[in-house]
């Protein structure tokens, strides 16, 4: 495995015990062979733009599950700090609800975000970093946000969309693709057939 994470190698490898439905598991990369896997690195709980990221991606679960998708927020907390937040949070019983279908894992040590590369100089917290992990365990997209601006549940959700076309078609997603959109081979007369009929 690769020892810092880089998309089109294998993503690192990490085992830690998160807060699964309301309960302590140990829980690795590995157990999401198979699937595609978004790993939502964030700073810490009970903060302010976190809990509404996390709820944002909470509230998509099924829809990343239709892509054959799972998503684990993971920051530096530990399983205990996980545990509270979700039962409160701050947002009183709605955080019950919504944080519980996602799970959280505790990188208390810091190991699995110095393996993705998103911890800050002073190494007190990640960033908002994003990484998407094909079934094979590759690692296909990393985004990575400075600690004051969250992310789009869409975007990730398109991103996996695109992937999988990809796979499936062979062709190639141009700028602002969405599913349904234009596509092209990644040829020059495939590239040429496309923009004769999109421009």
């Amino acid at each position: 495995m690769s020892a810092i994470a880089r998309v089109q190698r294998p993503a690192p490898a990490w085992e830690a015990t998160a807060v699964v439905d309301g309960a302590f598991q140990q829980l690795s990369l590995a157990d999401y062979a198979g699937r595609y896997l978004v790993m939502v690195f964030y700073p810490l709980d009970f903060t302010f733009v976190c809990p509404t990221e996390l709820i944002a991606f909470s509230d998509r679960a099924e829809d990343f599950k239709k892509l054959g998708a799972e998503v684990v927020g993971v920051s530096v907390d530990s399983e205990y700090s996980h545990l509270a937040w979700c039962n409160k949070g701050g947002l009183g019983d709605m955080n019950t609800y919504h944080l519980h279908r996602l799970p959280t894992v505790s990188d208390i040590k810091k190991e699995i975000a110095k393996k993705y590369d998103v911890l800050v100089e002073d190494g007190s917290v990640a960033l908002r970093g994003l990484f998407i992990i094909d079934p094979k365990g590759t690692l296909r997209i990393a985004h990575v946000n400075d600690l004051p601006i969250g992310r789009n549940v869409d975007e990730a959700l398109r991103l996996i969309e695109a992937i999988q076309f990809n796979e499936k078609y062979g062709e190639v997603c141009p700028a602002n693709w969405n599913k349904g959109a234009k596509t092209m081979k990644d040829d020059p007369e495939g590239a040429k057939a496309y923009w004769e009929t999109t421009y």
